[in-house]
């Protein structure tokens, strides 16, 4: 599972979309949906691969004018 994260990493960084992402990230919206998240639920939930978990706070992040908002741009960023 590592090895897809740095192949992926490895594809955004070399496609110029990892800045891309990381200004989505740092933007406003970025920040407050950050400020809204339990970090150690989310690493508990990534660490232990517990889909079901990660899921459920995707959705709470998705329902969120935030979570939507960025959703979109991180759909157009990469069509891009």
């Amino acid at each position: 599972m590592m090895k897809n994260f740095q192949s992926m990493e490895k594809q955004l960084v070399e496609s110029g979309k990892a800045d891309k992402i990381k200004a989505i990230a740092d933007s406003a919206d970025g920040q407050r949906l950050a400020g809204k998240l339990d970090a150690k639920k989310v690493e508990q939930a990534a660490k232990s691969g517990d889909a079901e978990a990660l899921r459920g706070i995707l959705l709470e992040v998705l329902g969120t004018g935030e979570g939507k908002r960025l959703a979109e741009q991180l759909q157009k960023a990469m069509k891009d």
